[in-house]
Protein backbone atom coordinates (compact mmCIF):
# COMPACT_ATOMS: atom_id res chain seq x y z
CA UNK A 1 0.00 0.00 0.00
CA UNK A 2 1.26 3.43 -1.32
CA UNK A 3 0.85 6.50 1.04
CA UNK A 4 -1.73 8.19 -1.32
CA UNK A 5 -4.18 4.39 -0.61
CA UNK A 6 -3.94 5.09 3.42
CA UNK A 7 -6.77 7.76 3.09
CA UNK A 8 -8.73 5.25 1.77
CA UNK A 9 -8.55 2.61 4.68
CA UNK A 10 -11.37 1.80 6.66
CA UNK A 11 -8.81 3.00 9.74
CA UNK A 12 -8.16 6.33 8.55
CA UNK A 13 -12.01 6.75 7.48
CA UNK A 14 -13.25 5.62 11.07
CA UNK A 15 -10.59 7.76 12.76
CA UNK A 16 -11.62 11.06 10.80
CA UNK A 17 -15.33 10.63 11.73
CA UNK A 18 -14.38 9.86 14.97
CA UNK A 19 -12.22 13.32 15.16
CA UNK A 20 -14.88 15.06 13.72
CA UNK A 21 -17.86 14.16 15.98
CA UNK A 22 -15.50 14.75 19.04
CA UNK A 23 -14.79 18.31 17.72
CA UNK A 24 -18.30 19.61 17.33
CA UNK A 25 -18.61 22.82 19.84
CA UNK A 26 -22.09 21.67 21.86
CA UNK A 27 -22.78 25.21 22.09
CA UNK A 28 -23.53 26.09 18.39
CA UNK A 29 -22.85 22.59 16.55
CA UNK A 30 -20.19 24.09 14.15
CA UNK A 31 -16.46 22.70 13.90
CA UNK A 32 -13.78 25.99 14.38
CA UNK A 33 -11.06 25.34 11.62
CA UNK A 34 -7.57 24.96 14.06
CA UNK A 35 -5.65 28.10 11.38
CA UNK A 36 -8.43 30.44 10.85
CA UNK A 37 -10.29 30.00 13.86
CA UNK A 38 -13.84 30.60 11.65
CA UNK A 39 -16.32 27.73 11.71
CA UNK A 40 -16.32 25.36 9.00
CA UNK A 41 -20.34 25.62 7.78
CA UNK A 42 -20.05 22.46 5.13
CA UNK A 43 -18.79 19.15 5.88
CA UNK A 44 -17.40 18.68 2.26
CA UNK A 45 -15.45 21.57 3.26
CA UNK A 46 -13.31 20.15 6.51
CA UNK A 47 -10.32 18.36 5.59
CA UNK A 48 -8.83 16.63 8.36
CA UNK A 49 -4.11 17.64 8.65
CA UNK A 50 -1.98 15.60 10.00
CA UNK A 51 0.65 18.16 11.80
CA UNK A 52 3.28 16.13 11.08
CA UNK A 53 3.19 15.39 7.25
CA UNK A 54 2.69 12.10 6.14
CA UNK A 55 5.44 10.45 4.14
CA UNK A 56 6.21 7.23 2.32
CA UNK A 57 8.65 6.63 5.24
CA UNK A 58 6.05 6.99 8.13
CA UNK A 59 2.50 6.63 6.74
CA UNK A 60 2.37 2.84 8.42
CA UNK A 61 3.22 4.31 12.32
CA UNK A 62 0.20 4.67 13.90
CA UNK A 63 1.22 7.12 16.09
CA UNK A 64 1.60 9.32 13.70
CA UNK A 65 -0.90 8.45 11.08
CA UNK A 66 -3.36 7.57 13.52
CA UNK A 67 -2.55 9.47 16.50
CA UNK A 68 -5.85 12.22 16.76
CA UNK A 69 -3.56 14.40 18.33
CA UNK A 70 -1.47 14.92 15.58
CA UNK A 71 -4.77 15.73 13.51
CA UNK A 72 -6.00 19.00 13.28
CA UNK A 73 -9.33 20.39 11.49
CA UNK A 74 -9.08 22.81 8.55
CA UNK A 75 -10.97 24.70 5.62
CA UNK A 76 -9.99 23.16 2.34
CA UNK A 77 -8.56 26.29 1.39
CA UNK A 78 -6.75 26.57 5.07
CA UNK A 79 -5.19 23.36 4.25
CA UNK A 80 -3.78 24.46 1.19
CA UNK A 81 -2.18 27.56 2.98
CA UNK A 82 -0.12 25.67 5.90
CA UNK A 83 1.28 22.99 2.58
CA UNK A 84 2.32 26.25 1.20
CA UNK A 85 3.55 27.88 4.39
CA UNK A 86 5.72 25.12 5.35
CA UNK A 87 6.66 23.74 2.25
CA UNK A 88 4.97 20.30 2.81
CA UNK A 89 5.87 17.70 0.08
CA UNK A 90 2.98 15.94 -0.42
CA UNK A 91 1.03 15.86 -3.27
CA UNK A 92 -2.63 15.98 -3.13
CA UNK A 93 -5.08 14.52 -5.37
CA UNK A 94 -9.38 15.51 -4.88
CA UNK A 95 -12.13 14.12 -6.97
CA UNK A 96 -14.78 16.65 -6.79
CA UNK A 97 -17.97 15.21 -7.52
CA UNK A 98 -22.06 16.06 -7.26
CA UNK A 99 -24.95 16.80 -9.12
CA UNK A 100 -25.37 19.06 -12.42
CA UNK A 101 -25.18 22.84 -10.76
CA UNK A 102 -24.08 21.28 -6.91
CA UNK A 103 -21.41 23.92 -7.23
CA UNK A 104 -18.61 21.48 -8.40
CA UNK A 105 -16.32 24.20 -9.74
CA UNK A 106 -17.11 27.50 -7.85
CA UNK A 107 -15.65 24.96 -4.98
CA UNK A 108 -12.38 23.80 -6.91
CA UNK A 109 -12.11 27.98 -7.78
CA UNK A 110 -12.87 29.07 -3.97
CA UNK A 111 -10.07 26.62 -2.39
CA UNK A 112 -7.83 25.91 -5.19
CA UNK A 113 -4.17 27.67 -4.98
CA UNK A 114 -1.88 29.50 -8.01
CA UNK A 115 -0.20 26.75 -10.35
CA UNK A 116 -2.88 23.66 -9.18
CA UNK A 117 -4.16 21.25 -11.91
CA UNK A 118 -7.52 21.92 -12.66
CA UNK A 119 -9.05 18.85 -14.91
CA UNK A 120 -12.77 20.16 -15.58
CA UNK A 121 -13.60 18.27 -18.92
CA UNK A 122 -16.19 21.57 -19.50
CA UNK A 123 -12.81 23.65 -19.69
CA UNK A 124 -11.57 20.97 -22.27
CA UNK A 125 -14.72 20.88 -24.43
CA UNK A 126 -14.62 24.82 -24.81
CA UNK A 127 -11.21 24.84 -24.98
CA UNK A 128 -10.70 22.30 -28.14
CA UNK A 129 -14.53 23.53 -29.94
CA UNK A 130 -13.85 27.89 -29.13
CA UNK A 131 -18.07 27.31 -28.69
CA UNK A 132 -19.71 29.10 -25.81
CA UNK A 133 -19.64 26.90 -22.69
CA UNK A 134 -22.00 24.06 -22.74
CA UNK A 135 -22.25 23.69 -26.18
CA UNK A 136 -20.66 20.47 -26.88
CA UNK A 137 -20.69 19.20 -31.02
CA UNK A 138 -20.23 15.52 -30.50
CA UNK A 139 -18.06 14.64 -33.63
CA UNK A 140 -15.17 16.34 -30.85
CA UNK A 141 -16.18 13.14 -28.23
CA UNK A 142 -12.80 11.77 -28.97
CA UNK A 143 -10.68 14.42 -28.94
CA UNK A 144 -12.13 15.77 -25.48
CA UNK A 145 -12.42 12.49 -23.51
CA UNK A 146 -8.66 11.36 -24.85
CA UNK A 147 -7.10 14.81 -23.25
CA UNK A 148 -9.15 14.14 -20.24
CA UNK A 149 -7.75 10.87 -20.16
CA UNK A 150 -4.15 12.25 -20.94
CA UNK A 151 -4.28 14.40 -18.62
CA UNK A 152 -5.88 11.75 -16.11
CA UNK A 153 -2.82 9.74 -16.56
CA UNK A 154 -0.12 12.79 -15.77
CA UNK A 155 -2.43 13.14 -12.80
CA UNK A 156 -1.47 9.25 -11.80
CA UNK A 157 2.34 9.35 -12.62
CA UNK A 158 2.38 12.80 -11.04
CA UNK A 159 4.10 14.66 -13.79
CA UNK A 160 4.74 18.23 -13.59
CA UNK A 161 5.16 20.45 -10.41
CA UNK A 162 1.67 21.05 -9.21
CA UNK A 163 1.01 20.68 -5.44
CA UNK A 164 -3.11 19.74 -5.68
CA UNK A 165 -5.07 18.06 -8.25
CA UNK A 166 -8.73 18.96 -8.82
CA UNK A 167 -11.07 16.30 -10.76
CA UNK A 168 -13.73 17.85 -11.17
CA UNK A 169 -16.88 15.61 -12.65
CA UNK A 170 -20.27 14.25 -12.18
CA UNK A 171 -19.39 10.37 -10.88
CA UNK A 172 -22.81 9.23 -9.31
CA UNK A 173 -21.76 5.61 -9.41
CA UNK A 174 -19.90 4.86 -6.36
CA UNK A 175 -17.97 1.69 -8.18
CA UNK A 176 -16.58 4.47 -10.33
CA UNK A 177 -15.58 6.53 -8.29
CA UNK A 178 -13.80 4.35 -6.48
CA UNK A 179 -12.17 2.79 -9.30
CA UNK A 180 -10.51 5.99 -10.38
CA UNK A 181 -9.92 7.19 -7.04
CA UNK A 182 -8.03 4.19 -6.43
CA UNK A 183 -6.14 4.64 -10.14
CA UNK A 184 -4.56 8.02 -9.68
CA UNK A 185 -4.79 7.70 -5.71
CA UNK A 186 -6.88 10.61 -4.83
CA UNK A 187 -9.92 11.32 -2.09
CA UNK A 188 -13.38 12.44 -2.93
CA UNK A 189 -15.41 15.31 -1.94
CA UNK A 190 -19.09 15.22 -2.57
CA UNK A 191 -20.74 18.54 -3.13
CA UNK A 192 -24.02 17.85 -1.39
CA UNK A 193 -26.85 19.84 -2.49
CA UNK A 194 -30.62 18.54 -3.07
CA UNK A 195 -32.22 18.46 -6.22
CA UNK A 196 -34.55 21.11 -5.78
CA UNK A 197 -31.72 23.13 -5.04
CA UNK A 198 -29.95 22.31 -8.43
CA UNK A 199 -33.42 22.81 -10.75
CA UNK A 200 -33.39 26.17 -8.69
CA UNK A 201 -30.03 27.30 -9.95
CA UNK A 202 -30.67 25.96 -13.29
CA UNK A 203 -33.93 28.41 -13.88
CA UNK A 204 -31.40 31.19 -12.60
CA UNK A 205 -28.76 30.40 -15.86
CA UNK A 206 -29.11 31.86 -19.14
CA UNK A 207 -26.46 30.13 -21.04
CA UNK A 208 -28.04 26.37 -20.20
CA UNK A 209 -29.88 24.55 -22.61
CA UNK A 210 -32.63 24.53 -19.80
CA UNK A 211 -34.49 21.07 -20.84
CA UNK A 212 -30.94 19.41 -21.70
CA UNK A 213 -29.60 20.45 -18.03
CA UNK A 214 -32.81 19.10 -16.44
CA UNK A 215 -32.77 15.80 -17.49
CA UNK A 216 -28.87 15.85 -16.29
CA UNK A 217 -30.17 16.46 -12.80
CA UNK A 218 -32.90 14.17 -12.83
CA UNK A 219 -30.95 11.71 -14.20
CA UNK A 220 -28.03 12.27 -11.57
CA UNK A 221 -30.55 11.78 -8.86
CA UNK A 222 -32.22 8.93 -10.34
CA UNK A 223 -28.55 6.95 -10.85
CA UNK A 224 -26.51 8.34 -7.73
CA UNK A 225 -24.91 6.00 -5.25
CA UNK A 226 -23.63 7.16 -2.21
CA UNK A 227 -20.54 6.53 -0.83
CA UNK A 228 -19.93 3.52 1.53
CA UNK A 229 -20.13 3.97 5.21
CA UNK A 230 -17.12 2.07 6.45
Amino acid sequence: MALADFYKTKAWEQLRRVVIEQRVNPSDGFIYCAYCGKPIVRAYDCIAHHMTELTETNYNDATIALNPDNIELVHHKCHNKIHDKYGMRTRKVYIVYGAPLSGKTSYVEDVKNDGDLVIDIDNIWQCVSNEPRYIKPKRLNAVVFGIRDELLNMVKYRVGNWRCAYVIGGYPLSTERNRLAGDIGAETILIESTKDECLTRLEQQTERNKDDWREYINKWFEVYTPPIDV
